[in-house]
């Protein structure tokens, strides 16, 4: 703990920023709280992606076996056009935001390639767009998170520190003062008395 000064003005200083600290508290716990409730909702949702890419994965096995037919499902059928996002912001911090994803398949003939391929396509455009959202879901939780820790270390810091010690120091400075006013009185007391001796 800083050395203070026993001075009015110090007095001033602490009772100040005692004021301070207990303004911005307040806002720095709801942010807190707002950032946990944001990350169990990405967490839902990454469960839920989860969820979805393992059910469209079950709906694969039944297909699996003509996956390995020779140069039907080559790896240049689909390819990713573009990835969209956006920019959020969860309680001042910037987070990506998933917006959609564009596709662009390879022609092929239909009368060569099995009919199943068309059905395969979609569904691995599926999962592709599952796995990509997950991404930047996980993306935002880490964000949210890192964002998180900072804030509870605020909070931490004001409430167990900051505003404890302002405290302490606003009641040290005020008995020092106390006692330096009842000193100065006394010594009023005695001065007085003497002066009274001294004219008597």
């Amino acid at each position: 703990m800083a050395k203070i000064k026993l001075t009015k003005n110090e007095l001033k200083k602490q009772k100040d920023a005692l004021k301070m600290f207990q303004r911005y508290l307040p806002t720095l716990q709801l942010k807190k709280q707002q950032l946990q409730a944001e990350i169990r909702s990405v967490e839902q949702r990454v469960n839920e992606l989860r969820e979805k890419k393992k059910k469209i994965n079950e709906s694969f096995r039944v297909w699996i076996g003509v996956f390995g037919e020779k140069q039907v499902f080559s790896s240049g059928i689909l390819g990713i056009e573009k990835l969209l996002t956006g920019r959020g912001n969860i309680a001042g911090v910037e987070i990506p935001v998933f917006e959609g994803v564009t596709f662009q398949t390879a022609p092929y003939d239909f009368l060569e390639k099995p009919l199943w391929l068309d059905f395969a396509v979609e569904r691995m455009k599926e999962v592709l767009a599952v796995d990509l959202e997950a991404g930047i879901m996980e993306a935002q939780q880490n964000l949210l998170e890192k964002e998180l820790r900072t804030t509870s270390q605020r909070v931490n810091l004001f409430e167990k520190v900051k505003i404890p010690e302002a405290k302490g120091n606003i009641k040290k400075i005020q008995v020092y003062l106390g006692d330096q006013q009842t000193a100065a009185v006394v010594r009023g007391k005695i001065s007085k008395g003497k002066k009274e001796r001294a004219a008597g």
